[in-house]
């Protein structure tokens, strides 16, 4: 599944807008990092930018490909991307905004006239993400994108990208003891009304994500369902790699049926951490019932992947009908 030239420039504009800004975030957080010594939390100031920004050019370019891909309500997949683009430049952009304030953007309750204003932008476009992202997934149940595998792979990544988005909603209202009192980037006291983590306070986490190692934290499975996508895409290429080599690969239902198994497992990891999180429990620290559900998943998804492969093995490999369709529309063009 090689990318043309020519198909590059029919993807998605405004998304690939969004991408271009977000990468040069990327390049100018990644020079915070080195000469901004400001920190809030015990993490630099501009770590939040950069980690939004590689999430959304990750993420957007993703979707930016996809849209023109689908052939149904095509208007509708422009509209919603587009509105996803300009929410992501809005959000992303009062987060890099107020990183180089020297103060937070999540949980901010302050008075003052910018961060008042922007914190009821920046909730609203929670929503909008979100929001874009289910009606995509629904809207993908009801057309096909390519082979089956890619198209379970997009349907399931989206999907699970929509899950993690939920999860913010309750990353906002993660905080049970109510709103607490912090300092910003020069020391001024800042009323903050939530939490990421769950059960203990922000702060002292995992190198480089931040993730909480002695408690709970909802960012696990929030990066983990909004990568989905990814992931599916690239078993995707994988499978249809080896299928140059693997004479029972060729067949397009035996990679979608490995690809099922991909996705099984990948939502069972989302669940798992997301139940992990809730119970206010770290994610490097997981108990005898986390270790069991994880056990089970394995053991599953491990099961159902032999199963396939040893069917494949004993089934004469037929032609894949999907590869000569393309071929027979053309001829008759």
């Amino acid at each position: 599944m090689s990318i043309s030239f020519t198909e590059y420039r029919s993807w998605h504009r405004p998304l690939m807008i969004m991408v271009a800004a977000m990468t040069c975030l990327v390049v100018v957080a990644s020079v915070g990092l080195l000469v901004d010594g400001r920190q809030l939390m015990h993490e630099s100031i501009w770590a939040k930018p950069f980690k939004f920004g590689v999430s959304f050019v990750i993420y957007g370019a993703t979707l930016a490909w996809m849209l023109p891909k689908l052939r149904r309500a095509r208007r509708t997949m422009w509209t919603l991307g587009t509105v996803f683009a300009v929410t992501g430049l809005v959000d992303v952009g009062f987060i890099a905004v107020q990183a180089a304030r020297g103060t937070y953007s999540h949980f901010n309750t302050n008075t003052d006239p910018f961060n008042a204003i922007g914190q009821q932008v920046f909730q609203s476009g929670v929503i909008g993400l979100f929001g874009a992202s289910l009606i995509i997934a629904v809207m993908l149940l009801f057309q096909r994108v390519g082979e089956p595998a890619l198209t379970w792979a997009l349907r399931a990544g989206i999907a699970l990208a929509a899950a993690g988005m939920f999860v913010a909603f309750f990353i906002v209202g993660s905080s049970s003891e109510g709103p607490r009192m912090a300092q910003d980037a020069y020391g001024n006291a800042v009323r903050l009304s939530g939490q990421h983590g769950v059960g203990v306070p922000d702060g002292g986490g995992m190198p480089i994500t931040n993730w909480s190692v002695v408690g709970g934290d909802l960012r696990v499975p929030h990066f983990i369902g909004l990568h989905a996508i990814q992931v599916f895409v690239l078993a995707v290429l994988i499978l249809g790699a080896l299928a140059a080599r693997v004479t029972w690969l060729r067949s397009e239902r035996v990679r979608a049926r490995l690809t099922g198994v991909v996705i099984l497992g990948y939502a069972g990891l989302f669940a798992i951490t997301a139940w992990q999180a809730m119970r206010g429990q770290p994610l490097v620290h997981p108990d005898a019932a986390t270790w069991a559900a994880v056990g089970a998943t394995l053991a599953v998804t491990a099961l159902l992947a032999a199963a396939i492969v040893v069917a494949a093995r004993r089934t004469p490999t037929v032609p894949s009908q999907g590869a000569v369709k393309p071929l027979a529309r053309h001829g008759a063009a």
